[in-house]
């Protein structure tokens, strides 16, 4: 059974949690992980990228000179493609790059990934993240009092909002609430901070 130290916001422990095994204690699968976060990326493409065929180019309605009698080759259009100022064939055209996983698949992925953080010792529980006002230099001294310097990714129950205010303008810091959790933002934050409300949201979902 997967434990990790249960931390006041002012850097005191209190106690040792134990995690749900099914989400916190499995082997990861980097495979599925390798799979979700394709797929999240995928899904943030814009896909707006276009060109101009030769229906949509401007001119062109004339023939540029008679079919036979030329020498030349026979030509319908100077906005064909192989004219200077023609068409584009077979060019890119605006289109949606998302796909989504089997979610037994993408509940894999988020158990994988949490199972890691675990393991390695990068999740960090919080009992709670109390702020009498949205102050960012209060959130500060609360990464300063839990050690953590590098990448955060914060995740808060929903309704934190003092919290959720106080850490967002900090730029190695990015706050996320309970339901929001992916594998791409764990895949891409060193340190994962959590409040015991949002951990108990995150087991009821994906155990």
């Amino acid at each position: 059974m997967p434990k990790v130290t249960l931390f006041k916001q002012d850097g005191t422990t209190s106690e040792e949690v134990e995690l749900n095994e099914a989400v916190f204690g499995i082997e990861p699968n980097e495979s599925v992980i390798f799979d979700a976060v394709i797929m999240q990326r995928a899904s943030l493409r814009q896909g707006t990228h276009a060109v101009k065929n030769r229906s949509a180019v401007r001119g062109g309605g004339r023939k540029p000179w008679r079919q036979k009698g030329t020498g030349r080759a026979r030509q319908g259009s100077t906005r064909s493609p192989q004219w200077v100022g023609g068409g584009v064939v077979f060019g890119p055209t605006p289109r949606s790059y998302s796909y989504k996983l089997p979610r037994k698949v993408r509940r894999l992925a988020l158990q994988s990934i949490l199972s890691q953080k675990v393991a390695e010792g990068n999740l960090v529980l919080v009992d709670s993240l109390t702020f009498d006002a949205p102050k960012t230099k209060e959130f500060k001294s609360v990464l300063s009092n839990l050690s953590l310097d590098a990448k955060v990714l914060l995740i808060l129950e929903g309704d934190n909002n003092n919290a959720y205010y106080a850490a967002r303008n900090l730029p190695n810091v990015k706050v996320i609430d309970d339901h929001n959790v992916n594998v791409l933002d764990l895949v891409n934050y060193d340190k994962v901070l959590i409040t015991k409300a949002a951990l108990s949201t995150v087991e009821e979902a994906l155990a």
